[in-house]
């Protein structure tokens, strides 16, 4: 059983690649970057509107 386990576990890493994983991050991550900037930008020229009224 413990044959089988280790077998099903080689398996599995060989076909989950670690560079389709880090790739799949770094794209969430960039995604996530670039929502929080215009986030970030939208707040500071909101502010700014107010000041200036």
């Amino acid at each position: 059983m413990k044959k089988l386990n280790l077998l099903l576990a080689i398996f599995a890493i060989t076909l989950l690649s670690s560079c389709s994983v880090i790739t799949g991050i770094f794209k969430a991550g960039v995604w996530v970057g670039i929502i929080v900037v215009v986030i970030v930008i939208a707040i500071l020229i909101w502010i700014i509107s107010l000041f200036r009224k």
